[in-house]
C-alpha cells in the first residue's frame, strides 16, 4: 500500500512503474518491482546514515 502512494508522489518511482508497465509487465509485478527497488534503496540509506536524495535524471 505504501508504494501505491509513492508511486503517485514520487517521480523515481512513478517514472520506474510507468517504465515497466509500457514494456508489457502486469500492473502487480511491476508494482513488486518498485517496492523491492524502495527496500534496496531504504536499506542503503540506514546501512550509510544517508538521508533520501532524488538521482539527477
Amino acid at each position: 500500500m505504501a508504494m501505491m502512494s509513492t508511486i503517485q508522489s514520487n517521480p523515481v518511482f512513478k517514472s520506474q512503474y510507468e517504465k515497466l508497465v509500457a514494456a508489457g509487465k502486469p500492473k502487480k509485478v511491476s508494482l513488486i518491482a518498485c517496492v523491492r527497488k524502495m527496500i534496496v534503496i531504504v536499506n542503503s540509506m540506514a546501512r550509510n546514515g544517508a538521508m533520501w536524495e532524488a538521482p539527477k535524471v
